[in-house]
């Protein structure tokens, strides 16, 4: 067992992180006893619906361009645990998180003893997670640290940080059984991550969810600046490979057109956010050099998102798991590709919208095949046939009783004409499993 295993596998006998606890006083009390070494470096703090992992790399890699160090925490992870913890853009070395795990085990043990003896539960998977982040990218150092929330965040484990900027990509709903059941609710509970004299940067959001934002910066003295009201995305075009997008800045300094190799609208709105969130950390008023954004987008990636894994035929895998981020999924295939037949191979945890999601997905639907995920949370195949005939009518529908059944039945399907294709959706885990499948059974390229 490497460090980083030895890690994961300490970190699953807690609490896990799709049960989250609404509170936060135990993390501060972990992260005292190891330190604080959340206050030890600068951070931007981003919450939203969707996009946030996309938006978090995108502001990482402008980061890196201007020459400074970058920690990126983000949540969950599709095949390595240590993709969640970066250091300059890399996965971090496993054996370095687990110098960090052990560094942590005595402020974890006072912690946990401390709230059994009051009555609570000990430390989740995700609390010890965020603070096991905060570390390691203290011990680097980090100049600079992203940090993704990861649900909710008033009362979520990363909101220990004294983020210079709040940024929020769009709210929409989504755990809706712990954040609340409509979109003004969810958003007062993320605005609940802006700090005193923060800056806020908001993608455009739900009015709901606006004045929610823009209430909360008001009580916390904070400034706000909201896209296509402070900056905007002037243009975004289909290109070879991404979108070439032209944006103006909070200052109202427009920039030189700069390709993005990312496919979808989405991941424009995304790109600009990080642009605005960039302009914030430094000063409004100096746009982000031209030489920065060309290197800083040059390179990103975002995994998991229409990422390409076969090529013979094609497959895709995004982890879009709400009908918001399906909407953007739908779309993006639409503006970006031009597949004649397109089969989905769909997977959802239960506590999703799943009917949603669904008919969301019905447009670019030529065939679908419905597997489970492999978790305990996955919905019921025959519960998720009954929703797939309901509303993507009209459309072959078949049941797999594995991912890798789907995959060679899709697979064996796109195979047969040209002009056809495979996407796996419908779930992260359902994503990293179709990656991590691929390349065992020797025809991935991710």
């Amino acid at each position: 067992m490497n460090g980083a295993e030895r890690v994961y596998t300490a970190l699953i006998e807690r609490v896990g992180e799709a049960q989250p606890r609404p509170r936060i006083e135990p993390v501060r009390r972990l992260a005292e006893l190891a330190g604080s070494p959340q206050l030890s470096y600068p951070v931007i703090h981003v919450a939203g619906t969707n996009g946030k992992t996309s938006t978090s790399r995108a502001i990482a890699s402008l980061m890196r361009a201007h020459g400074l160090r970058t920690g990126l925490f983000t949540s969950p992870h599709l095949v390595e645990f240590t993709e969640r913890f970066q250091l300059d853009g890399e996965p971090i070395d496993g054996e370095v998180l687990a110098s960090a795990w052990d560094e942590l085990q005595l402020p974890l043990q006072v912690a946990d003893a401390e709230l059994v003896a009051a009555g609570h539960g000990p430390i989740t998977f995700f609390e010890a997670l965020a603070v096991l982040a905060f570390a390691a990218f203290a011990d680097a150092p980090v100049d600079v640290a992203v940090i993704e929330v990861g649900m909710g965040g008033e009362w979520d484990a990363t909101n220990i940080v004294d983020a210079r900027v709040a940024v929020f990509t769009p709210i929409g709903l989504d755990h809706t059984a712990i954040l609340g059941p409509d979109v003004e609710t969810i958003a007062r509970t993320k605005a609940g991550i802006i700090k005193d004299g923060a800056i806020v940067v908001s993608a455009v959001q739900e009015p709901e969810a606006l004045s929610e934002l823009s209430d909360a910066a008001a009580r916390h003295g904070a400034s706000i600046a909201v896209q296509g009201r402070d900056f905007s995305l002037l243009d975004d075009r289909v290109a070879v490979g991404g979108r070439q997008i032209d944006v103006v800045g909070m200052a109202g300094h427009a920039y030189d057109p700069v390709f993005v190799p990312l496919y979808g609208r989405h991941q424009a709105e995304n790109a600009t956010l990080a642009i605005a969130a960039v302009e914030a950390f430094f000063g409004a008023e100096r746009p982000v050099p031209e030489e920065v954004l060309d290197d800083g987008f040059g390179g990103l990636t975002s995994p998991g998102r229409l990422q390409l894994i076969g090529t013979e035929p094609i497959v895709y895998v995004d982890a879009a798991h709400n009908p918001h981020g399906a909407a953007a999924l739908v779309s993006a295939v639409e503006d970006s590709f031009n597949f004649e037949e397109l089969a989905l191979v769909i997977g959802v945890l239960e506590e999703k919208d799943v009917a949603g999601l669904l008919a969301t997905l019905a447009p670019i639907a030529h065939r679908v095949t419905l597997t489970p995920v492999d978790s305990p949370r996955s919905t019921p195949i025959l519960d998720l046939q009954d929703m797939a005939e309901a509303e993507i009518p009209g459309t072959p529908i078949e049941i797999a009783d594995s991912l890798p059944e789907a995959l060679d039945e899709a697979r064996g399907w796109a195979a047969r004409a040209d002009g056809r294709a495979v996407l796996v959706m419908g779930s992260v885990l359902l994503a990293g499993e179709a990656i991590s499948f691929s390349r065992a059974d020797g025809w991935g390229i991710a």
